[in-house]
C-alpha cells in the first residue's frame, strides 16, 4: 500500500473550449469534474492499476464532503481530516490544441490544531508499514514551510520511504533537511531550487546531485515534451518518445510519478514505466488518469547516462 499525503487539495474542474479568448464569453463544449491535488493525482492513478493507495486530505465544506464522495467513485479510500474552512475548487480551461490555462485557488487556512490532526492521521497510516508516503502538491495557508520536514521525520521514525513532490520553500526546507527517497520537481523547479538556470543535461544532473548530497536519494526530474531524467548516486537516465499532441497536460507529472512508483525491475524498467504513464496522461481530458490499456511502454526509450552536453529541448 502507498499512502498520499495532499495538503492542499481541490477539486478540479476542467473545461473544454474551442479557443481561449480572453475578456470574451467563451462556451465550453465538455466538462469534467475530478478529485484534485497532486497527491490524490497519484493515488487515483495507482487504484487506476489494481494497486492500493489510500489517500489522507484536509477536507471541508461541502467540495470537501463531494471530494472524499469522488475519491471512493474511483477506487481510492479517504482518509478526511476535517477542518474549518472550505475545500478549494480549481478551473482548467483547456483549447482544442492542447493549450492549458490553469486557476487555482489558494485554499483554506489550517490552524495549528488542524495541522498536527492531519500529521496525526498521517501517523496512524504509518503503524500499518506502507511501501512508501508520498507527500506532494502546495501548501496551505498555516501549515508552515517546515510541514514536509515534519512528515519526513515522521516517515523516517517508522522506516518508511517518503517522496515529495512540491517546490518553492517547502521543497528547499525539505531538501536540506534531507531523509527523502525521492523528489520529482520539473526543470523549472529543481532550477529554483539551485538558483541557476538549467540548459543542458548536465546542468540538470549537476543540480540533482546537489540535491543528493544533501541526503536524497533519488531525483526524478519531468521535462515536459522533452522526457524525465533519473539521477541516482550510482546513475543517470533519460528516457521518453515521439512527439504527442496532448489533450490535456495537468496531472501528467502525477501519472509519471504514479508510474515510477507501480514500476517493477531496474532503474531503466522504472524509468520507461513512470515515461509511458505520463505520456499516456497527456492524451486525456483533464485530469484523467490512464489505465493498463492506455500505455504504450514500447514508444519509450531510455538511454543510460545521456549525453551530458544535450541541451534540454534537443532530447
Amino acid at each position: 500500500m502507498i499512502v498520499t499525503v495532499t495538503p492542499n487539495p481541490s477539486l478540479d474542474r476542467a473545461l473544454d473550449v474551442e479557443r481561449l479568448e480572453v475578456g470574451e464569453v467563451n462556451r465550453a463544449h465538455a466538462a469534467h469534474v475530478h478529485p484534485g491535488g497532486k497527491g490524490i493525482n497519484v493515488a487515483r492513478a495507482l487504484a487506476r492499476h489494481g494497486l492500493a493507495a489510500v489517500a489522507v486530505v484536509p477536507a471541508g465544506g461541502a467540495d470537501g464532503a463531494r471530494l472524499v464522495t469522488l475519491l471512493g467513485e474511483h477506487g481510492v479510500p479517504a482518509v478526511p481530516v476535517p477542518v474549518a474552512g472550505d475545500t478549494r475548487t480549481n478551473v482548467t480551461l483547456v483549447e482544442a490544441d492542447g493549450v492549458t490555462t490553469k486557476v487555482n485557488a489558494p485554499g483554506p487556512r489550517l490552524s495549528d490544531a488542524e495541522v498536527d490532526a492531519l500529521l496525526a492521521a498521517v501517523e496512524d497510516q504509518l503503524t500499518s508499514a506502507p511501501r512508501a508516503v508520498v507527500a506532494a502538491g502546495s501548501l496551505p495557508a498555516g501549515a508552515g514551510d517546515a510541514f514536509f520536514v515534519r512528515l519526513a521525520g515522521l516517515a523516517g521514525r517508522y522506516g518508511v520511504p517518503l517522496v515529495l513532490d512540491t517546490s518553492g520553500a517547502p521543497l528547499t526546507r525539505a531538501v536540506r533537511a534531507g531523509g527523502l527517497s525521492l523528489v520529482k520537481p520539473n526543470e523549472d523547479e529543481l532550477a529554483e531550487l539551485v538558483g541557476r538556470d538549467l540548459v543542458t543535461v548536465g546542468d540538470v544532473v549537476a543540480a540533482a546531485r546537489e540535491v543528493i548530497a544533501q541526503g536524497t536519494t533519488a531525483v526524478l526530474v519531468s521535462l515536459g515534451a522533452h522526457g524525465a531524467l533519473l539521477v541516482r548516486e550510482d546513475g543517470t537516465w533519460w528516457a521518453g518518445g515521439p512527439p504527442l499532441v496532448p489533450l490535456s497536460t495537468v496531472g501528467a507529472g502525477d501519472s509519471t510519478l504514479a508510474g515510477y512508483l507501480a514500476g517493477t525491475g531496474s532503474c531503466a524498467d522504472r524509468l520507461r514505466t513512470a515515461v509511458a504513464w505520463g505520456r499516456a496522461a497527456v492524451l486525456l481530458p483533464g485530469t484523467e488518469v490512464p489505465g493498463p490499456d492506455q500505455l504504450d511502454l514500447d514508444a519509450v526509450r531510455v538511454v543510460e547516462t545521456p549525453d551530458p552536453h544535450l541541451a534540454l529541448k534537443e532530447l
